[in-house]
């Protein structure tokens, strides 16, 4: 299963692109999609879902995870992150491509086992899983990975895979 993992933003949107098979998760391509400030606002909306759809169609993933947004201090940042995931939900929307939103919580639990897991300890997991030199860059583009690492271990689970062979009854 190839799975696009973003992590949104406005200024930076990280993307990372991974190959899932059986428990293993192979990486493929990571980067970030970025807009350049003092540019109209439609016009970096349009270039983010210009450049998510052209990701879609060349990675052809066969889900799409992304981070769910969470702020807490500055609105106005959180505004424009909010602004710009939305156009990345209707890019995949539009594509067909099944989407999927984790907490952070979920993705550090799923990457570290532990839901309170630093900006470090997350670049390193992530680094390990795929089996990479160095931590992916920029830092987007790690997050963007571990969302698809989370989707990943989300995916391949028993409770996901709706099999009742797993399930015993009394």
């Amino acid at each position: 299963m190839v799975i696009l993992g973003i992590d949104p933003g406005f200024a930076t949107v990280g993307f990372g692109v991974i190959r899932a098979e059986g428990s293993r998760c192979v990486f493929v391509r990571c980067g970030a999609v970025t807009t350049k400030a003092g540019q109209r606002l439609s016009y970096r909306l349009s270039q983010i879902y210009d450049d998510i759809t052209e990701l879609i169609a060349t990675f052809r993933p066969d889900a799409v995870a992304i981070e769910e947004l969470f702020f807490n201090t500055n609105i106005t940042t959180g505004i424009s992150v909010a602004q710009g995931r939305g156009v990345i939900i209707l890019a995949c929307e539009k594509s067909g491509v099944p989407l999927y939103e984790y907490t952070p919580l979920q993705i550090k639990q799923a990457v570290t086992g532990y839901g309170r897991a630093d900006k470090k300890q997350m670049m390193e997991m992530v680094k390990r899983l795929l089996d990479l030199p160095k931590p992916a860059r920029p830092d987007d583009a790690s997050d963007a990975l571990a969302a698809a690492i989370c989707h990943a271990r989300f995916a391949g689970s028993l409770l996901n895979r709706g099999d009742d062979s797993v399930c015993s009854t009394i």
